[in-house]
């Protein structure tokens, strides 16, 4: 499903990433942990197709992405991969529905098709009493599980998530996780998700240890 092989990453004299390389399989549920500034984040911007690297190459799905031009890069993101972060980035004057379909409108995908997919998605999350809700009237969690829904609107392949618990109390977060594993096996995504968080790692079906740049384990 996903391989990274070889890669560097470099800002300036100081090495992000030294000589990374992983293999992660369908369906897995995936932990990227590690210090704060060990590169963990760096890793998934790559592996994401977000960032390049100075060196090395990353395959999703038998596609090397290094090969893609820009315009074809962003097709590629937008029809295999969804995104999550720590921060949400819902757009703050739509609402949550709205929220969760641009990335089918951006594909061109037909409205009503686009919005009943969206509506089973937040139904699924717990979230149908809040889609026309915008997310200065959401709780934390509820504005994360929109953004889980936005990620999933386009059937990806794979969910990349950077510490989508960093904003969440301790109950939010289990429930996250849970959460996760239910949508994993529901739809069939392939997790990675970068974290502080040791013990819920725990609970990934493979953790990866970054430190210095380096994979530890």
């Amino acid at each position: 499903m996903i391989k990274v092989e070889n890669i560097n990453k470099s800002f300036g004299d100081l090495k992000i990433l030294k000589n990374i390389n992983l293999q992660i399989h369908d369906n897995e549920i995936v932990s990227i942990v590690g210090a704060s500034g060990a590169g963990k984040t760096t890793l998934l911007q790559i592996m994401g197709a977000l960032s390049k690297p100075d060196s090395g190459r990353v395959i999703i799905n038998g596609k090397y992405i290094g090969e893609l031009k820009q315009r074809q890069l962003s097709v590629f993101r937008n029809q295999n991969i969804g995104f999550v972060f720590q921060f949400h980035h819902l757009l703050p004057e739509f609402t949550a529905l709205e929220n969760v379909c641009i990335p089918a409108f951006i594909a061109k995908k037909k409205r009503a098709e686009v919005e009943n997919r969206a509506k089973e998605l937040l139904g699924f999350l717990n979230l149908s009493d809040r889609i026309t809700h915008k997310p200065n009237q959401m709780s934390g969690g509820e504005k994360q599980r929109v953004a889980i829904a936005r990620a999933l609107i386009n059937n990806p392949k794979v969910i990349f998530a950077d510490e989508p618990t960093g904003n969440l109390d301790s109950k939010n977060t289990k429930e996250l996780y849970d959460l996760f594993f239910s949508l994993r096996k529901k739809f069939g995504q392939t997790f990675v998700i970068v974290t502080h968080n040791l013990s819920l790692a725990e609970r990934s079906d493979k953790k990866f240890i970054i430190e210095d740049g380096e994979i530890k384990n």
